[in-house]
């Protein structure tokens, strides 16, 4: 069984099943907080999908939309943070 095989048959359906998993603790979230860090897991499980395709395809592109997406989802938990430690406050 090579790499990509591997990849394609067993690493990503595993991936796709916790990313539902991750979605159904983001939609049950009981606060604001919960539901930040379960986002910022879906977003990083997707990006290890997105690498995965880019192995299996042979696409170096892939890498590069996941790179940009690493940065959209850090800066998306940093803003959420602060509007919760500012909500805290009041």
């Amino acid at each position: 069984m090579t790499i990509q095989l591997y990849l394609q048959f067993v690493i990503l359906p595993l991936m796709a099943v916790t990313a539902i998993l991750i979605f159904i603790r983001f939609l049950l979230g009981p606060s604001l907080s919960d539901r930040v860090v379960s986002l910022e897991l879906l977003m990083t499980t997707a990006i290890g999908m997105i690498c995965v395709f880019a192995v299996v395809f042979d696409e170096q592109n892939y890498m590069d939309v996941a790179v940009i997406l690493a940065l959209i989802s850090f800066l998306t938990t940093v803003a959420f943070s602060y509007y919760i430690e500012k909500q805290k406050r009041q």
